[in-house]
């Protein structure tokens, strides 16, 4: 059978949200999670599903791409699906011709499990290797411990204090309370949750979002940030502790997330919130 490369439309995120679920498991290799789905959702959902791509063979989704930006694509395939051979000549393909519609000409960088085939034909056809990022797990296992501050979930009425935070923890972010709404109204959202961290002064200090893929299965925490104003005073390791207790809450096996390994901050702020990091991965990078 021939591997078709596809859009699933507004109608079959459902399905592409589905089998990334199914695709998460302790052990697996740092990949695109439903939750990663879910925080594009703030764009809505024909931009979301615009975004997505599904490789198929037989009606059955191997891989799922997600277009995080115009040069990004950030891939992961089925667990049986990482050596391929079919498969991965299909994807190496696809990403180098700019008529299969999935990456522009030029400059471009593709985020895949690094044990995968398909990197090694990435390298065969001048894909070089991009600057290092740290995965992190803390295992949820036993209790997490109280973070020692003021925690709240935030719900529709409070969706300005999470926007808030947000851009003022990301001096280039665009996030806004319609971006919150769209972002609570998808499909991914319904395993997630949206928690703010407060000050002694009763101010909003931290913000992170939790995505989980359903019980028994790693959580993500994307993303986390900590008001400029308010960095070097606990609220980071607060507001993960925070974070890895709503996932266990949610059912996760473990909590994860992936930060630049030139972030030594937040690397930081995760290990003192009892996150192990994992061995570093790299994107791969097409300069011209």
């Amino acid at each position: 059978m021939t591997i078709a490369l596809g859009k699933p439309g507004v109608d079959g995120l459902s399905e592409t949200v589905g089998v990334l679920r199914e695709w998460q498991y302790d052990g697996a290799p740092m990949q695109l999670h439903p939750g990663d789905l879910g925080w594009f959702w703030r764009f809505g959902p024909d931009a979301t599903a615009d975004a997505v791509r599904t490789w198929s063979r037989g009606g059955n989704i191997l891989a799922v791409g997600l277009l995080d930006g115009p040069d990004l694509l950030r891939l992961t395939l089925a667990p049986d699906a990482h050596h391929d051979e079919e498969l991965a000549r299909q994807l190496a393909t696809d990403v180098s011709l700019q008529e299969r519609g999935v990456l522009r000409e030029g400059k471009a960088c593709i985020e895949a499990p690094m044990a995968a085939l398909v990197q090694e034909l990435l390298d065969e056809d001048g894909w070089d290797v991009d600057e290092p990022w740290t995965p992190l797990r803390r295992d949820l296992a036993e209790p997490v411990e109280d973070p020692g501050v003021r925690i709240e979930v935030i719900g529709p009425e409070q969706a300005h204090v999470r926007a808030a935070v947000q851009r003022a923890s990301f001096s280039t972010s665009t996030f806004t309370d319609e971006r919150w709404h769209a972002m609570a109204g998808g499909l991914p959202y319904a395993d997630a949750r949206c928690l703010v961290a407060y000050g002694d002064r009763g101010d909003a200090v931290a913000a992170v979002t939790v995505w989980s893929a359903g019980p028994g299965r790693p959580g993500l925490l994307e993303p986390m940030g900590v008001a400029q104003e308010h960095r070097g005073r606990g609220h980071g390791r607060a507001i993960t502790l925070a974070a890895a207790a709503a996932l266990k809450e949610l059912g996760s096996s473990s909590a994860i997330v992936c930060t630049p390994s030139s972030n030594v901050g937040a690397v930081a702020t995760y290990r003192s919130a009892g996150f192990e990091p994992r061995p570093e991965v790299r994107d791969r990078r097409r300069d011209a």
